[in-house]
């Protein structure tokens, strides 16, 4: 015999349709619920069926499965109202006013429908008025997800939130967790540490029974942010924070700011920043007018998008850029002078100033300058101190000299020379080892070199090793788990690049460029290194290019990914990391 199963969800709809008329009508209630004096008929079937809480009550053994009123000590009437009409007719109605009231019934008669409509609710009316209420509701009532939406809201829209009196948007009254929630996150666009300190120290101050919360709230604080003026400043005027935990925290961070210098090799949780994003910058260099580029350039690789973070110090061109602890240092070069005659006039000059730029507060300083004067030469970084070799001087004489940087000293050293004076080469630094390769010697100007040396901070000599395959001078090298990539020079007849196995000491030829490119900038992120602007030969003539060329190097293979604002040529590139800013 075949069966067929035919479902009619009118019926469905109509049975709660008839058990509302019922309660309306008081016909067939078997039991009545009492709150504060007011009473409410009902029938417990419905009740058992949506209310696990009625359903354990109604059993045979209990006391009141024959009591015909059961007084509800823990609701409000309210609260039971909004909740009986949802089991009666499936539909709740919500408000910022009664939505303590509705989850206070619900949870305490285990309407679990109930609960996660309100749940729901709380997600989709968030704004800054009520969001810190809202999390307060969620956390009372043990909503975790409802919570953990809430709490990132909050995290995403604090620093709008720091804007209003913070009484009156309700961020004082804000549970512990969500607010230790909110000081430990790792991503808190737009807002600065010292901002974040203040709000711990007046939502403690807020109820004096948080104390208990001041040591945990605290200690998570990135106390070498926040300036040293403001710091020292909050240190005294509030106790709490000269307790022993967080006393050492503070100490430690005006140390910190007090060996300006020092802070590359002193960096910690404390002194990084929140919300960081790793940037490829451009540094110095020119346009295709031949004017001296001002901006400094920062490219998210994620979004493809260009934006001027600072402005260099110096106009500079032919100098080197390297980054320790995330600052980043512009070294040597030619800057753009006004004649002393002439103040409308410039001229270039070698110079051997060094500058070091701070993208936490956007902040320039100047450390020790350089032995020498440097132009067209190469630096690296080996064991936290700055490499400087080679290069031409403010006559066009060309150096052997090594210098090293050593940063807890604020000190320059010379180190052993090179084998030759030399400009136009490249170094890269790869397995704690410095090589150095090309450019021209002096005495053999007219000469381009293959050359590649090595150097060992332990050994303190140099070495030479295999030559390149192609000479090479004004090029770029990069350095990509444990290989080593020469790039394009200028004025070479190919578009060849090739790469060295220090292991083997072994140098092979690499797919070519489409394009021929010179006095371009640089930088590696991942299994990627970037090939930006520069110039090319067009017409028998060198033109400023714009555009950006990736090289994957699992996959051997290159792509143009994007363009630059406006065609530059002899930018310097590296990494640098900046707290990521939401679209205000």
């Amino acid at each position: 015999m075949n069966y067929f199963l035919a479902h009619s969800k009118p019926h469905t709809e109509a049975i709660l349709t008839q058990f509302q008329w019922l309660r309306a009508e008081g016909f067939l209630c078997d039991v009545i619920l009492e709150v504060d004096g007011t009473i409410f008929p009902a029938h417990r079937a419905l009740l058992a069926c949506s209310s696990d809480y009625f359903k354990a009550m109604f059993k045979d053994y209990t006391k009141e499965s024959k009591a015909k009123v059961i007084r509800l000590q823990e609701v409000t009437a309210r609260g039971l109202q909004l909740v009986l009409d949802f089991i009666y007719t499936s539909w709740l109605s919500l408000s910022m006013e009664t939505i303590e009231e509705t989850l206070l019934a619900a949870t305490y008669l285990q309407v679990i429908e109930a609960i996660r409509l309100c749940g729901k609710y709380l997600i989709s009316h968030l704004n800054l008025g009520n969001c810190c209420f809202s999390a307060n509701v969620a956390y009372m009532f043990y909503l975790a997800d409802t919570l953990a939406s809430i709490e990132k809201f909050i995290l995403h829209h604090l620093w709008r939130l720091l804007e209003f009196d913070l009484d009156t948007i309700g961020l004082l009254e804000l549970n512990a967790d969500s607010m230790l929630f909110v000081v430990i996150s790792e991503d808190i666009p737009n807002v600065k540490e010292l901002s974040l300190l203040t709000l711990i120290l007046e939502w403690l101050d807020y109820d004096k029974t948080r104390c208990q919360y001041s040591s945990r709230l605290l200690s998570r604080v990135r106390y070498g942010l926040i300036p040293l003026a403001d710091l020292t400043a909050l240190f005294y005027e509030y106790e709490v924070l000269q307790t022993p935990p967080v006393k050492s925290l503070v100490w430690s961070a005006m140390d910190y700011h007090n060996a300006a210098h020092m802070q590359p090799v002193m960096q910690s949780l404390q002194t990084t920043p929140r919300n960081l994003k790793e940037e490829i910058i451009l540094v110095g260099g020119e346009t295709d007018n031949n004017e001296f580029v001002t901006d400094i350039f920062a490219y998210n690789t994620n979004k493809k998008k260009w934006r001027s973070a600072t402005q260099v110090k110096e106009k500079v061109r032919n100098h080197c850029v390297c980054v320790i602890g995330n600052f980043l240092y512009v070294l040597g070069g030619e800057i753009a002078v006004s004649e002393e005659n002439n103040r409308e006039n410039t001229v270039t000059v070698v110079t051997d100033a060094v500058y070091r730029y701070d993208p936490r507060f956007n902040k320039w300083m100047e450390p020790a300058r350089m032995l020498e004067r440097r132009t067209q030469f190469s630096c690296c970084v080996l064991q936290d101190r700055i490499f400087a070799a080679g290069g031409q001087d403010e006559n066009e004489q060309l150096h052997s000299s090594v210098e090293a940087y050593d940063i807890n000293a604020d000190e320059w050293r010379k180190i052993t020379d090179l084998p030759h004076k030399m400009h136009g080469h490249a170094s890269v630094v790869c397995n704690n080892v410095m090589y150095l390769s090309g450019g021209k010697y002096a005495g053999q100007l007219n000469h381009t070199s293959k050359d590649m040396y090595s150097y060992n901070a332990l050994g303190g000599h140099w070495i030479k090793r295999a030559p390149m395959t192609i000479a090479r001078f004004g090029h770029q090298m990069a350095a990509v788990d444990q290989t080593i990539f020469a790039f394009l020079g200028m004025y070479e007849p190919f578009c060849d690049i090739e790469k060295y196995d220090p292991i083997q000491n072994q140098w092979i030829r690499l797919k070519p460029l489409r394009y021929d490119r010179f006095c371009y900038g640089m930088a590696v992120l991942g299994e990627t290194i970037y090939l930006i602007g520069g110039k090319k030969w067009q017409d028998s003539q060198q033109v400023p290019t714009q555009n950006i060329i990736a090289y994957d190097i699992s996959g051997d293979t290159w792509e143009e990914i994007s363009s630059l604002p406006i065609p530059l040529y002899g930018v310097q590139c590296d990494r640098l990391q900046f707290s990521e800013l939401t679209d205000l």
